[in-house]
């Protein structure tokens, strides 16, 4: 296999990051619209938060959560249900080679930020903060 010479990272490539933004817009558009016709679906108000690609862009796992994150794993089942008729119409959408399939994982990102928000305002994490133990090295 070719070695890319512009990309020697672990992380995704400049390639995979466009493409997931692009699949993230079309699907939150495809989401809005109610273009699938499943009335379950319809129902919920989705948060694609990000897409993540393969590195043959052949998969992309879409990072959602329902308006409130209620019924998280109705709407995600929702989700599962309609891949295919969603791949289709971001398919239609873009001008890929292949159209991925799709995998849908619901996003915990904002369950983390919560819970990093909880861990900076308790007392004693405050109090290490507020210190600034690089001051006392000069």
């Amino acid at each position: 296999m070719a070695q890319n010479r512009f990309h020697s990272g672990t992380g995704p490539s400049q390639r995979q990051l466009r493409v997931g933004e692009l699949i993230r817009r079309t699907l939150s558009d495809v989401l809005l619209r109610g273009d699938v016709h499943d009335p379950n679906l319809n129902r919920h108000s989705i948060t694609v938060g990000e897409v993540r690609t393969s590195p043959d862009l052949k998969v992309a796992t879409a990072y959602v959560l329902p308006l409130g994150g209620h019924d998280a794993e109705e709407a995600l089942a929702a989700l599962r249900r309609n891949s295919g008729e969603l791949r289709h119409l971001v398919a239609k959408a873009m001008t890929l080679k292949y159209a991925p399939q799709l995998r849908f994982v619901l996003d915990e990102t904002f369950d983390r930020m919560d819970d990093t928000r909880r861990l900076l305002s308790e007392d004693r994490v405050r109090r290490d903060v507020e210190s600034h133990p690089e001051d006392d090295e000069d």
